[in-house]
C-alpha cells in the first residue's frame, strides 16, 4: 500500500490541534467533576416546585438522590424536622438536614462553616426561592434549627 506523504502529514495535523483544543479548553463545572456531596431529597412524586428546587441544585454542582414518597411527612417526624418550619420536601447532605427550597449557597455556606445544629430551612413554600421562581417574589428567611426546634436567622433573600 502506498502511502501518501500530504495525507499523512495533514492527518498528523489535524489530529495534533484536536489534542491540543482538548487539553486548552477550559473545563466547566459539571455535576460528573462535582467535588459536592450528593443531596437525598424526599419529596412527593407529583410536586413541581421539588423538581425544579432538584433542578437549581443540580446547576449549582451538586448531585441529587431523589426519592419520591408519598409518605414525606412520616419521613419529616422521623428524621425529627419540627413541625413549626416544615416545607414541601426534605434533604439530607452530610448528615445536616434541608427543610424546603434552601439556596444552594447557603447550604455551601452550612457545608463549609460546619455549625452544631440538625440543619437549614425555608419555612412555607415563599415565592421567589429556588424552585418557586416567578414573576412575584417575596422576602425570605433561611433559618438554622436544631433538634429542639430553636431557630436563627442563617440568610435573608
Amino acid at each position: 500500500m502506498k502511502r501518501h506523504p500530504v495525507r499523512t502529514v495533514a492527518l498528523a495535523t489535524a489530529f495534533m490541534a484536536l489534542a491540543l483544543t482538548t487539553a486548552a479548553a477550559p473545563k466547566s463545572p459539571s455535576v460528573a467533576t462535582s467535588k459536592k456531596p450528593t443531596i437525598t431529597v424526599y419529596k412527593d412524586p407529583s410536586c413541581a416546585c421539588c423538581k425544579n428546587w432538584i433542578e437549581h441544585l443540580v446547576k449549582h454542582g451538586y448531585r441529587v438522590d431523589a426519592k419520591d414518597t408519598p409518605r414525606v411527612e412520616e419521613i419529616k417526624r422521623t428524621l425529627g424536622v419540627p413541625g413549626a418550619i416544615r416545607a414541601c420536601h426534605t434533604a439530607i447532605v452530610n448528615g445536616y438536614l434541608i427543610e424546603g427550597h434552601v439556596p444552594a449557597q447557603d447550604i455551601d455556606r452550612l457545608l463549609a462553616q460546619k455549625p452544631r445544629i440538625a440543619g437549614l430551612a425555608v419555612p412555607g413554600m415563599p415565592m421567589g426561592s429556588p424552585g418557586m421562581e416567578g414573576a412575584a417574589t417575596q422576602r425570605y428567611h433561611v433559618l438554622t434549627f436544631d433538634k429542639s426546634g430553636k431557630t436563627t436567622v442563617f440568610a435573608s433573600h
